[in-house]
């Protein structure tokens, strides 16, 4: 049976390392972290991750401010919306809520907000950063992988790392992370022929497409690392993650659940970004 790789305690910990921090700069006179999130239209996937990060925030003492708006809103209005924000200098991060309702241009509002306050990493000078391996921040879900390899010493280097998925926000970058230190990195996607003959080489498995139970126990190999991004519902309503987890924790050495995993530490590592950028303001 394979260890759990625990994201739950391992963003305790984060959660209480910030916490300390900020409650020790506080005592200085120094003004806590700020962290600004829109939410655009009324996703009930999104709001429920608005209000999950908002409990971190209150959590570990950033500020955290809401911006609620309406599905009818155009491109202009958000991007002045954030250009405020970029010039507040009391607001150290700001985070746009993906995806944004159809009739907006994402990659526009993405481009408007400042690199300095950039924390999911999103903005193209900020994921140039990663591809040329000096980042200020880190993608969140990518980072808390790494972080949970690392808690438990799992070193990619020279291991055959897969990752399954090749989408901007964890896909590529994860590879990226992965390659930095010094694994071996394939990218599967909807193209790759023979998907389980590629996912059975792999020491390092990373799953990240969204399709449930979609790794199974024969595509993975024995004793391989099994890290599991996706976030899904099974034929009975059940969360449940792109790998079939019962089966393939039998196979494999370490795997992380679906919840309880890579989705806590993603909120984790927001929170590290929000502190990284106070920290360069204050």
């Amino acid at each position: 049976m394979a260890i759990i790789l625990d994201g739950k305690a391992l963003a305790a910990k984060i959660k209480k390392k910030l916490a300390d921090e900020i409650a020790a700069k506080k005592a200085e006179g120094v003004r806590p972290p700020c962290l600004a999130v829109m939410l655009v239209g009324d996703d009930p996937a999104s709001a429920i991750y608005v209000r999950n990060k908002k409990k971190d925030c209150e959590e570990i003492g950033i500020r955290s401010l809401e911006f609620l708006f309406g599905a009818d809103i155009t491109d202009d209005f958000l991007v002045s919306e954030i250009e405020k924000l970029n010039s507040d200098d009391e607001v150290d991060g700001i985070l746009v809520q993906l995806p944004l309702p159809k009739g907006l241009d994402e990659k526009r509002v993405i481009a408007a907000i400042s690199p300095d306050k950039d924390v999911d990493a999103f903005v193209s000078s900020n994921v140039g950063q990663i591809m040329l391996g000096d980042p200020t921040f880190l993608p969140c879900t990518p980072a808390g992988v790494m972080e949970m390899l690392a808690e438990y010493n799992i070193d990619p280097t020279g291991k055959e790392c897969v990752v399954v998925g090749r989408s901007n926000i964890v896909g590529k970058p994860m590879a990226m992370l992965l390659l930095a230190k010094n694994g071996t990195v394939t990218i599967c996607h909807s193209r790759t022929k023979d998907l389980a003959e590629v996912t059975r080489r792999a020491d390092i498995l990373v799953a990240a497409v969204g399709k449930a139970k979609l790794i199974t126990a024969d595509m993975i190999k024995q004793g391989a690392v099994v890290v599991d991004v996706g976030m899904n519902r099974d034929e009975n309503g059940k969360l449940c993650g792109d790998v079939d987890f019962y089966p393939v924790s039998e196979k494999a050495s370490y795997i992380s659940p679906v919840p309880g995993g890579v989705g806590v530490m993603t909120r984790a590592m927001l929170m590290e970004n929000a502190c990284t950028a106070w920290r360069s303001r204050t």
